[in-house]
């Protein structure tokens, strides 16, 4: 077994130079979701005995909770077909000897506090100053309810928070906002517990927890209910399992969008995971009067295709239509270019992302030639329309992924010229070959100068 894993990713430029009028066409493959790339090294982890892992996400994300489980006993090597081995279990797990550094990532943070739960002692959760800025408070009840001590900064438990683990009981949580990161980190704090857990869910979110719990041998249930979902587990000793890591749709999605609005476009994201609460956005484009398709390929993922297909419409689009409103920022994009007006509606959840996201799309929107307001929890676009044209414009990502990579798609729409997007380095958490993909795909982008 080779110690060897992926070669390290090349520096970022913190600032890129994108060129418009340049037509995306080709295939590409999004990077491995970020999401089920978590899950699958915690699942890993807590089993009894060796896990594997192929295709994982190779962004600073997923490399911060892979060294979270480190720290906690779990033993990994990379083997020669380049997926990780996980040796895990009870017995090897422990409460890591330091503070755990989750840098900017949210649902690494999360999902580490369910585990650490479960733990005997005392763990410390913390990451960097944007990570600090974000509340988790809506973890710390759920835990706090089920028997563990968890405490971190003011009313919202800013973090770093402190977790003492320990002997937990089962708990009935009904969520107060749709968020697939509190539904898992009870989840994996119900491994451990007493009884049943059950998470009640009014919207459901997305099911990757619930489908690798299931995959690993877990007492878990889950009931649809209408929109929602209710889910109920019982303590687990989980088996080892193989998990197969599908591209992630939400990094997908700017390429979808770019398609759609870039004139002469035609490109297809393969091997994408195809579950419902993840691809609402291509429904969202497909009312907006886009060509976009996803086909499923046999291995249970899909292939997700656009194509310019002429002008877009505004439209009405729900919270609930997409869940962890990871797709807003490219949707905007989508609706800055559109004729007519596009509403976002109830969400006020982007306000505690990496930044107010909510605030950040309307400011790049503006920046692009469109209107924008923020009226309450939703986010109002007035797009250029066939008529108009979206503008060039320098922009800064404030450190959030997914402003950097939005303002990207943003400059391929203007036409010619060149766009500046500054604080791009943040794509690094999640998806560090943007700027390489954009160039397969046709794009032309190159890092600033000094």
């Amino acid at each position: 077994m080779s110690q060897a894993g992926p070669p390290p990713a090349a520096a970022l430029p913190d600032t890129l130079v994108v060129a418009g009028d340049h037509p995306l066409a080709g295939t590409v493959r999004a990077p491995g979701d970020k999401s089920v790339s978590h899950r699958a090294l915690l699942i890993g982890a807590l089993a009894e005995g060796t896990s594997v892992v192929h295709g994982l996400s190779d962004g600073d994300d997923v490399a911060r909770t892979l060294a979270a489980v480190e720290a906690m006993g779990a033993v990994t090597a990379w083997g020669d077909d380049r997926g990780l081995r996980i040796e895990g279990g009870r017995e090897r797990l422990r409460r890591p000897a330091g503070p755990v550094d989750c840098g900017n990532s949210g649902t690494g943070l999360r999902l580490l506090a369910g585990v650490a739960a479960g733990l005997a002692g005392r763990t410390v959760l913390g990451g960097d100053d944007s990570l600090s800025a974000r509340p988790m408070d809506r973890i710390a009840e759920p835990l706090r309810r089920m028997g563990a001590r968890v405490a971190g900064r003011g009313e919202r438990c800013l973090p770093p928070i402190e977790i003492q683990g320990g002997d937990l009981r089962g708990i009935e949580w009904t969520s107060p906002v749709a968020s697939a990161q509190v539904k898992s980190c009870i989840l994996l704090a119900g491994l451990r517990a007493a009884g049943v857990t059950v998470v009640r869910e009014a919207v459901a979110t997305r099911a990757h927890t619930e489908e690798m719990l299931a995959a690993a041998g877990a007492d878990i249930s889950v009931e649809r209910t209408g929109p929602g979902r209710v889910v109920r587990l019982r303590a687990s000793l989980l088996k080892p399992v193989e998990f197969e890591v599908p591209g992630d749709p939400s990094q997908g999605a700017f390429w979808v969008v770019a398609a759609c609005v870039v004139p002469g476009s035609d490109v297809t994201v393969a091997h994408a995971y195809a579950g419902p609460e993840r691809t609402g956005f291509m429904g969202v484009l497909e009312r907006m009067g886009a060509d976009v398709r996803i086909a499923a390929r046999p291995d249970g993922t899909a292939d997700l295709a656009a194509r310019h297909a002429g002008p877009l419409q505004g439209t009405a689009v729900a919270a609930a239509e997409i869940p962890s409103l990871d797709e807003v920022p490219a949707l905007a994009v989508a609706a800055a270019a559109a004729a007519g007006r596009t509403t976002f509606s109830d969400m006020g959840e982007l306000r505690v992302k990496e930044t107010d996201r909510l605030a950040a799309v309307a400011q790049l929107v503006r920046a692009l030639g469109a209107g924008a307001e923020v009226v309450g929890e939703d986010l109002r676009i007035e797009g250029v329309g066939p008529d108009g044209r979206l503008s060039h414009a320098r922009t800064d990502s404030g450190g959030d992924h997914r402003m950097a990579m939005a303002a990207a798609i943003g400059a391929l729409a203007a036409g010619p010229g060149e766009s500046t997007v500054g604080g791009f380095a943040s794509v690094g958490t999640s998806y560090p070959g943007f700027a390489a993909d954009l160039a397969r795909l046709g794009g032309s982008a190159t890092a600033a100068g000094p």
